[in-house]
């Protein structure tokens, strides 16, 4: 099974970036949807945005606009671009297969004035 290394939270301001890696321990290439997903403590953990293997993006309606999800099949990464960042983005941020598979230890994002 491929192992995904969140990386990349940070402590950031309202309206401020931050880009979030997962790196993959071996060839996503036959993964064909890679997810984002987001927890925020005492609630369910949320699908924000996930991308195919071909590119094709789908984002949550909250970050629509703001948050921009790449892969690289050939160096085993993803990416999540976060602009504009906002208070409700608080969370920690996993990689995963949208098909499912065990979760990694996540990168936490606060956004915080």
């Amino acid at each position: 099974q491929v192992q995904l290394v969140e990386s990349g939270g940070n402590l950031v301001q309202p309206g401020e970036s931050l880009r979030l890696s997962c790196e993959a321990s071996e060839s996503i290439f036959g993964i064909w949807n890679l997810g984002w997903y987001r927890q925020v403590p005492g609630y369910q953990r949320e699908l924000v945005a996930s991308i195919t293997a071909g590119g094709n993006a789908n984002y949550v309606d909250s970050v629509k606009g703001r948050f921009v999800i790449s892969r690289d099949n050939v160096k085993n990464k993803m990416s999540l671009q976060m602009n504009n960042l906002r208070p409700e983005d608080t969370a920690v941020y996993y990689c995963r297969s949208v098909a499912g598979g065990s979760w990694g230890q996540g990168t936490r994002v606060t956004v915080s004035p």
